[in-house]
């Protein structure tokens, strides 16, 4: 009986996110006002390389994305003058709950809250309150030759992302948090997971390009440059990188929107 208990109280707690998330996303996808984004830095290493890149972090280190994001709505022929607009907060010091590895849906569900709770308890930020929150864990290159997947949920308007603490990578960084924050409006995957290739025709930014390959940007949510059948390259920077229509329509961009499964996503 008790356990029956446990189950109901869960799926009416999984309820209620769920309609308040289906609300959150509507008006984050109306293209009606200001999308603001809050940039969490945290040192995901105790390299003093990362310690000292996140504290000269601020608003400007990521305006790039900002600017992108203005050029993609003007080309959707969205009227709207700021479409997005990124803040830093000050570096947090608590890591957010791990991703359980190989989990079972029910797994993923208890994570999800989970972090959610831990975003409501490290959301403190000057300024109006975020729509979108990005927790950002930085990490040294010279100790770190690979970073974790970064995670970004529709659901809760939260991402997890993993990046490196370097000037060089930069560029690379501002695709990466693109790429994740999108998820967060609702927008899915659209590269093979085993492959990474992207996926013909929507992870493609020009599928009716003549001859097809090389193409010569990448989709954002197909995360790569196709060159061929087998390889495709990480776009260097944003300028690189555009939303093609399957994604425009799945973050509410052009009308006849296509919502999203709700699918959350790696990269």
């Amino acid at each position: 009986m008790f356990r029956k208990f446990r189950i109901l109280i869960l799926l009416l707690v999984l309820a209620t996110v769920g309609l308040g998330a289906w609300r959150a996303n509507s008006r984050l996808t109306a293209w009606e006002h200001t999308i603001h984004v809050a940039v969490y830095p945290i040192a995901g290493d105790n390299s003093p390389a990362t310690a000292s890149y996140i504290a000269a972090l601020n608003n400007e280190s990521f305006a790039d994305i900002g600017e992108w994001m203005q050029q993609q709505t003007a080309k959707q022929g969205l009227a709207i003058l700021q479409p997005v607009a990124l803040r830093v907060a000050r570096p947090l010091t608590e890591m957010p709950p791990p991703r359980p590895a190989q989990p079972s849906a029910l797994d993923v569900m208890l994570w999800s809250l989970k972090l959610r709770w831990w975003a409501s308890q490290n959301d403190h930020i000057d300024g109006p309150k975020p729509h979108v929150r990005l927790f950002v864990l930085f990490h040294d290159p010279a100790l770190n030759p690979s970073v974790p997947h970064s995670t970004g949920l529709s659901k809760g308007q939260i991402g997890v992302i993993h990046a490196y603490a370097s000037r060089q990578q930069r560029r690379q960084n501002a695709v990466v948090i693109a790429h994740e924050m999108l998820h967060t409006f609702g927008a899915t995957d659209k590269y093979d997971l085993v492959t990474l290739q992207p996926i013909y025709p929507q992870g493609y930014a020009e599928p009716g390009r003549e001859p097809r390959l090389p193409q010569e940007k990448a989709e954002i949510m197909g995360g790569r440059i196709p060159m061929d059948e087998r390889t495709a390259e990480i776009p260097f920077n944003l300028a690189e990188t555009l939303i093609g229509p399957e994604t425009a329509q799945e973050i509410g961009m052009t009308r006849g929107v296509l919502r999203s499964t709700g699918k959350n996503a790696q990269n």
